[in-house]
């Protein structure tokens, strides 16, 4: 599922000619296009979807909007690589999203799956 998701500006810069910004959403940090949203400055939140800053919100609903998706778990299935995942359930790695994991419980035979996967690449 992609969700369009609160974050904050962190920093603003150029890159090929095109406006972007680096966001942090909770914790997790990635670039945002912010052509959709020339005029946004450091410091204030945008809701992101795919990459582009679409919306300008105010820091409450950002706050506790990223409270709720921490809470249903969907910042690590909008966020996490599901490799890094499979290493960290696997005790190989750190995983931002760690804490979550012991959380939520294991759909039907697919988590199991990638663990034996990661599981099989660090014994080759």
């Amino acid at each position: 599922m992609c969700l369009a998701v609160p974050g904050r500006v962190i920093d603003i810069g150029e890159k090929d000619g095109t406006r972007m910004a680096t966001v942090d959403f909770g914790g997790v940090v990635k670039e945002v296009c912010l052509e959709y949203l020339p005029d946004l400055q450091v410091g204030e939140y945008a809701i992101v979807h795919v990459g582009f800053a679409l919306q300008r919100l105010d820091e409450e609903s950002a706050r506790q909007t990223l409270e709720l998706f921490a809470q249903l778990g969907m910042l690590q299935e909008e966020f996490g690589d599901p490799w890094e995942r499979a290493a960290a359930e696997a005790g190989a790695a750190d995983w931002p999203f760690a804490d979550d994991i012991a959380e939520q419980p294991r759909q039907a035979g697919e988590a199991r799956d990638s663990v034996d996967a990661v599981q099989e690449a660090q014994q080759q």
